[in-house]
């Protein structure tokens, strides 16, 4: 018996982790000043008649804090990556030189900033929803075992105990992005 309650605790902890994984790549895309080439991973090209991500038609550096520069590995593809960019509705105004394509990356306004900080929370929300889920189904589980009531209870603390842990972590995440984010 103890080794489903077991299984249950370890299901919803990974549950959990895919919960902050999924955060974690959600705030790499939410800009905070510095430019960086997750900024263009929603990106999508017409590539020969499919979309493709641009990360896979072009190589993406940061010369700068400030800079973004695209190259194509095919020249051809400058005006479809150009477009792809303001197509993407980032806020980004790509300039090509014949050779690559340079994004200024401007530097964030109050408004924007705390759009940013409103979006992260949004994102941080949902993670907390996913948390939670993941506890939902785990005492579902739990009641379902023919187990006594003294090890589902103590089997519903521990969920409990996790989901209160991996909250914590999530405020922490979006409180160090919230600053990173309203950083001049």
């Amino acid at each position: 018996m103890n080794e489903e309650i077991a299984f249950i605790l370890d299901a919803s902890k990974e549950s959990m982790d895919a919960a902050i994984t999924h955060l974690e790549k959600e705030f790499i895309k939410i800009r905070a000043g510095k430019a960086s080439p997750a900024m263009l991973s929603s990106v999508m090209v017409e590539y020969y008649g499919s979309l493709t991500p641009l990360s896979q038609v072009a190589n993406i550096n940061t010369p700068d804090g400030r800079t973004l520069s695209v190259q194509p590995w095919e020249k051809a593809m400058l005006q479809e990556i150009e477009k792809a960019i303001m197509n993407a509705n980032l806020g980004f105004n790509p300039m090509n030189n014949g050779d690559f394509v340079i994004i200024n990356v401007p530097p964030l306004t109050e408004e924007r900033r705390l759009q940013l900080a409103k979006q992260a929370k949004a994102e941080a929300e949902h993670a907390k929803v996913g948390v939670r889920n993941a506890r939902q189904e785990a005492n579902k589980e739990i009641r379902d075992l023919d187990a006594s009531e003294d090890l589902q209870k103590n089997a519903e603390f521990d969920i409990q105990d996790l989901t209160d842990k991996f909250t914590k972590k999530i405020e922490d995440f979006l409180a160090a992005k919230e600053a990173e984010i309203m950083k001049v």
